[in-house]
């Protein structure tokens, strides 16, 4: 079992290598009886990826290029996603539980209504992502992960963890942020500081979420 602490955030990550595993190589992640289990899957160029009402379980997703991607009701239970690029995915109404995505690129990737239970982003490019109705019901970090311009909408990010990540006019919108860690970032650039009731800082970023709100508001400074 392999556990990472950040924070007060404690996450429990699939261990993939452990003695008596043995990952199979698949080449779709289709199945007919919606289950696939102790995969490995990767190494490919994609024009698109369309999988739904399938259980991803016990595996490893690696080195995947797809143009289009489209996962509905796609639930993870111990699998990792490394040096992927899953351009603009939308990846829908999905529970991820035990999942390390880590290396990856989902650049203007739309996330609706996803469940987030020990789930690690690690190094991610999440540029322009939407995350909409998404909820973190146990441990969540985003560490060293590209979020400008990213979106929170609507979403329970209480407890969850982000450390040295790219925060430039990433917007938290209306939803739930109490104990969101968001020491060790830079939120000068962020936007909806409004909504981010009870969060966590460090004391010298205080000046940083009051450049962002004068920002966001337009106020003009001056002494005349």
């Amino acid at each position: 079992m392999t556990i990472r602490t950040f924070g007060h955030a404690t996450i429990t990550l699939p261990e993939l290598d452990e003695p008596g595993l043995y990952l199979s190589n698949v080449d779709s992640l289709d199945s007919s009886r919606g289950t696939v289990q102790d995969f490995a899957y990767g190494d490919a160029d994609l024009r698109s990826l369309d999988v739904a009402e399938t259980q991803l379980v016990t595996g490893r997703i690696a080195g995947i290029r797809a143009k289009r991607v489209e996962l509905e009701a796609v639930n993870l239970h111990g699998v990792e996603i490394s040096d992927s690029d899953l351009g603009s995915a939308r990846w829908t109404e999905s529970k991820l539980t035990r999942v390390h995505v880590r290396d990856c690129k989902l650049m203007g990737a739309a996330l609706d209504s996803l469940v987030l239970d020990d789930v690690l982003f690690e190094g991610c490019k999440l540029d322009f992502v939407t995350f909409e109705k998404v909820r973190a019901t146990g441990p969540v970090a985003f560490i060293g992960c590209v979020l400008t311009e990213a979106t929170f909408a609507d979403c329970d990010m209480s407890n969850v963890v982000f450390t040295d990540c790219t925060l430039r006019l990433t917007e938290f919108g209306t939803g739930r942020y109490r104990n969101t860690d968001l020491r060790q970032n830079d939120l000068s650039a962020i936007r909806g500081v409004a909504n981010l009731a009870k969060v966590r800082i460090d004391p010298g970023q205080q000046s940083d979420l009051a450049e962002a709100l004068v920002n966001e508001l337009d106020i003009t400074i001056g002494n005349d």
